[in-house]
């Protein structure tokens, strides 16, 4: 049995192909590719804003904060599918380089809400443009009606990708 080109690269055997059947063989194969690319993108965007002493993570961050208004931690962390822990190293790196702000909340001030600074909004203002056309550059392969399929079908993938994680939390509380 042939594997099909350009997929040998994900490490998984005819053996294990055929026992999965062509369309599992696919899935788990698109979800090493998705592994993998999302790694490649990340270290692209890192290489981008390292000069200016940020990271992918960090930049992920921001976005969230200003997406979500004045998220507690636990809610930024949550939007990024990492740790709170994680997020709250994220917060402390970028309020000391004056980028976000840690405020407690006004009815429970045992909750930290984040702020990004004017700083911040400013700094991304200024660079917002130029990252676009980067992204735009790495995804020219696509054609519109292709980049619109892969983004309809990240969502949905996404989607069923969370419950996942949600349902994983809803049983390690219980």
């Amino acid at each position: 049995m042939s594997r099909p080109a350009g997929t040998e690269a994900f490490g998984l055997g005819e053996d294990e192909a055929a026992a999965l059947g062509a369309d599992g063989a696919t899935r788990i194969r698109t979800f090493r590719l998705i592994v993998v690319l999302a790694q490649e993108l990340r270290t692209l965007m890192d290489q981008l804003l390292r000069p200016d002493g940020l990271t992918t993570q960090q930049a992920a961050l921001i976005s969230v904060v200003e997406a979500m208004g004045r998220p507690s931690l636990s809610a930024a962390a949550a939007a990024l599918g990492t740790t709170h822990q994680n997020a709250k190293q994220l917060a402390s790196a970028l309020q000391r380089k004056g980028f976000i702000r840690l405020a407690r909340d006004r009815q429970d001030g045992r909750i930290r809400r984040l702020l990004t600074t004017p700083k911040s909004r400013s700094y991304w203002r200024e660079r917002s443009g130029s990252d676009q056309r980067r992204v735009l550059e790495w995804f020219s392969t696509l054609t519109e009606e292709d980049a619109r399929a892969l983004f309809q079908l990240l969502l949905r993938l996404k989607a069923s990708v969370h419950e996942a994680v949600v349902g994983r939390e809803d049983t390690a509380a219980e």
